[in-house]
This record gives structure tokens, sequence and C-alpha cells, in this order.
């Protein structure tokens, strides 16, 4: 009986057999057949469950590409019979949801309020409402680059050879030789190895920081550090441990305790990093370089630092901290700096070691998937470079007029002024019984010092001063800072239009409070 099976069964094996054979030989034919039957092999001697697994999902996969892609009854006999007149109905009475809430009559006050310049800015740039000149105090000129003839002849110039835009990402085709030269400039300028262009300045630390700091690692920050800071620590993922705002003594007993809660858990060791500003945007307060980099040095982290304020406007030639404390630029890790801020043109660098500005140009985000800053600012940028090596007396003017404005300032009435005395921001807020940036908002009514604040920069510019307040994201940034006004320092002016401009502020602010008491 089995013989007899056998023999009745073997021309349909001999079938099989060949019907396989062709299969397999057909298959290698495919090209890249021998790599897949080379995974399935291995899988399955390795793990017979996962290729069950794995046939059932390609079935899966089949199956859902085959089905229909929706669930509709197409017969239609369940839906719902509308007239044509009903439907226009039904569209006539729809109101889409707003986007955004709307703006409360504070916010669109605050909205309309802020001035519209008619032509190039600079120290005194005309306003396109009334056509008035104004003294330009709330910029970012610091060292009057704004306007510089030179600059200009360059940026023109570059602009008739390479067009406007780059059309594309650094990585592929958006990189030419002016960036590279600028990339060249600001290393040597700094004294470090190398530095790396990014397009925006906003994005620059907030790209710098999770390119480094991962899921696991240790970062240690400052509690007041600007909204790009916290934006990069929190895409970071990093456990992060906050020192009170430039206190180095507190910073030192949260680097001990990180180090003992480590010991206690018997945890491994794992990167860990330090962020800071040099000068601190929300205050103008001046951090202790050499105190910073010793701590570092002696608890073993690494350091980055953002001078996008301190960059351009401290030290004799505008080199930042570094050159102000004469510490050399290779014991900041990641040295990251505003070409916006300090050389008017527009973007951000890192400058540190080689490794590290290369291992940014496969990790650093914004580096890989924003489009390079336009030829014409990454020439403006060396012309501003160069223009700082060449003049030093610019940042001599400047601090004269810090010097010229704090001493008019600090003998108003009413006020309170904030930060260190060479940064080129200042900060003043009104006086209360707490003294301190970060006073809790109980202490204070936020909107009401806005509104006076507010009323103090329109009654400023009716005088012919350009003024701003220091906007914040509320609900977004890690603390309520105290509403403050930021006035940024130029030495585009001298100091005799300085001191005027200053006592314009002081007599808005004695008016404005006045009316207050």
């Amino acid at each position: 009986m089995d013989s007899s099976t056998s023999v009745a069964l073997e021309p349909l094996l001999s079938f099989l057999a060949f019907s396989l054979s062709k299969i397999e030989s057909g298959f290698y034919r495919i090209p890249g057949s021998a790599v897949v039957a080379r995974y399935v092999k291995s899988s399955h001697q390795n793990d017979p469950g996962r290729t069950i697994l794995e046939l059932i999902l390609v079935i899966f996969a089949i199956r859902t590409l085959l089905q229909s892609r929706t669930r509709t009854d197409r017969s239609g006999k369940h839906f719902i019979k509308f007239s044509e007149k009903e439907i226009d109905e039904l569209v006539d009475e729809w109101v889409p949801e707003p986007l955004v809430q709307p703006l409360s009559e504070w916010e669109q006050k605050d909205l309309n309020s802020v001035p519209v310049i008619a032509g190039p800015n600079g120290p005194k740039p005309k306003l396109l409402a009334t056509g008035k000149i104004v003294t330009n105090l709330a910029s970012f000129n610091f060292a009057g680059l704004a306007g510089n003839e030179k600059i200009k002849e360059r940026a023109l110039d570059t602009l008739q050879k390479y067009g406007l835009g780059s059309c594309g990402p650094p990585g592929f085709y958006g990189t030419i030789d002016v960036h590279l030269d600028l990339e060249r400039d600001i290393a040597e300028f700094l004294g470090t190895e190398a530095s790396i262009l990014y397009s925006q300045g906003f994005s620059t630390i907030s790209s710098v920081i999770p390119a480094f700091c991962k899921r696991g690692d240790i970062i240690v920050a400052d509690r007041s550090v600007n909204f790009a800071i916290q934006k990069g620590i929190l895409i970071s993922r990093s456990t992060v441990r906050w020192y009170d705002h430039n206190d180095l003594k507190s910073l030192e007993d949260t680097l001990i305790s990180v180090e003992k809660e480590r010991k206690k858990r018997k945890g491994p060791l794992t990167r860990r990093f330090i962020i800071t500003e040099g000068i601190f945007e929300r205050d103008g307060e001046m951090v202790d370089l050499p105190k910073l980099v010793e701590l570092k040095l002696k608890y073993k982290y690494r350091l980055i630092m953002d001078e996008s304020i301190s960059f351009g406007t401290m030290g004799r030639t505008g080199r930042g901290l570094t050159e102000l404390y004469n510490v050399p630029a290779s014991q900041i890790d990641m040295l990251i700096g505003s070409v916006a801020n300090g050389l008017c043109s527009a973007g951000g660098f890192c400058a540190g070691s080689a490794i590290v500005v290369d291992h940014q140009r496969i990790n650093g985000t914004s580096f890989v998937f924003s489009a390079s800053m336009p030829a014409l600012l990454a020439t403006s940028g060396s012309e501003a470079i160069t223009f700082l090596r060449n003049n030093p007396s610019v940042l001599l003017s400047l601090q004269d007029n810090i010097r010229a404005i704090r001493a008019v300032l600090e003998k108003t009435e009413g006020i309170t002024l904030l930060g260190h005395r060479a940064s080129p921001i200042i900060h003043f807020c009104l006086r209360t019984q707490q003294q301190t940036l970060a006073a809790t908002q109980a202490t204070y009514d936020c909107e009401a010092e806005e509104r006076i604040l507010q009323d103090i920069v329109d009654d400023s510019i009716a005088n012919g001063v350009l003024l701003t307040r220091a906007k914040r994201l509320h609900g977004q940034e890690m603390i309520e800072s105290r509403p403050t006004i930021r006035i940024a320092a130029t030495a585009a002016l001298t100091r005799k239009e300085v001191e005027k401009a200053a006592g314009v502020v002081k007599a808005s602010i004695t008016r404005i409070l006045s009316k207050r008491k």
C-alpha cells in the first residue's frame, strides 16, 4: 500500500521539485536577492519565531494594500440625503474656528505700537508713520557697523557676483568660498582651530546643544539663560540641573551634588556640560569667565558658552570675554556667537576644536537642514571682522557711551538699572522693594508694569529716542522675568548725542511715573 502510494505521488513530487528549482533560479536572477536570502536564512536559524512573525506582517501588508482604502458604505443606503438648498444653507452657516485666540485689547495696542522704519536702519533712522528722524537706542548696532560704506561696497560686489540666495543647505551646494572665508576669519579672530556658520542666530545655540548633549547626559545650566538655549536644552532630552542666576557658588554646589548623586546610585560616568551666557541677554549680567573655567576643569565638565552679546563688543578688539579676561578660547569647548549682533550681518557661529566643528557638519540640525546664509552677508561678516581688527577705538567709544548712559539713568528716580556696568545692553525695571530681576511674580503686577514701561517707550519715541521693551514669551519661558526696558548702546553716536538721548529717556520716565502717583 505504501509503495503504491509513493509510486503514484512520484510524478507530483518531481513536478514540485522542478517548479521550486525554477522559482529559486528565477529569484536569484533578481538584483539583491542573494542579500535577502542570506538575511532570511540567518534570521530563521537564530530565531525561527521571528520568521513566522515576519511572514504574518508580509501577509498583513499585502492584504492592507489590496483592500479598499475606505470603509464607507458604497451603496449609500445609510447616507443622509441633502437637497442643494440644504447644502448651501449649511455652507453659509459654517464658521471656521480661529487658528489662534484673538488678541486682547492690550496685546493689540502693544502690536500697533511697534514703530516701522522707512529706509535702512542705523543710528538715526526715519520713522515711517511720522517721517521723524530718531536716535536709535533699540537696535543691536554696538560697534556702529550698520550702514558702513566699505562693508556696503563689498556686499554689493558679492551680490553682483553670486546673486542673492544660496539656494541650498551648506552640506549640499549652499557653501561657496565666501562662507569658508568667514568661517576661517572667525576662527583666526578668536584663536580657535575652526568654526562653523549657521544661517540663523536663534537656531545656532538651539542646534549646537542637542548635537552634543543626548539622553542620559548631564547639563548644568544657569536659570536665566535665553529662550534659544532653553529650547536647545529641551530638544536634547538630557538630565538638567539648574543653578542660581550668575552665582558661581551655586554652580559649584550643583556640580558637587551631581557627583554625589551619581556615586550614591553607582551610576556610570556620562558626558557632562555647563551651559551659560557670556553676557546675559535677559538682564545684561556678565559671567566671571576665569572662575567658570576653573570650575569646569576641576569637576571635568565641557563648557558651552553663548557670546551672542559679548562677541563684537567686549575686549580690546571685540573678541569677547576670552579677550577681556585673557582666557584662551581653547578653554571653552563650544563658543557660540552671533554674526547678526556683533557683526551686523546675519546668522551665528560655533567655534572650537576641529573635531567639535566637524561633528556639527553632520549632526547640527540647523546646519544640515537650513539653507546657507546669502553670500553678501558672509562677505559683510568678514569685512566687519577686518574693521574691528583695524579700528579697536570704536569699542572704546562704545564703552564711553555705555558709561554716559548709565551715569544719566542712575540719577533717575523710580527705576533700577540692571546688569554689568560694561554690558552694551542696559536693562532697567521699575523700582520696588525687591530689586532683583527674578523677583517672584507675587511681588509685582507684570501686565501693569508692562503698560507703564510701554508708556515710557511711546513718550520717548515721541520725543526723538527709539526704545523698546524687552519682549518675553509669557507661559513658554522657564522663568517669568520682571518687565524691563532694554537700551542698546552704540559706538555710532557721539558722547554728546548719547547723553542727550539718555536725558530724553530720563525725562520720559519722570513724566510717566509722575502721572501714576
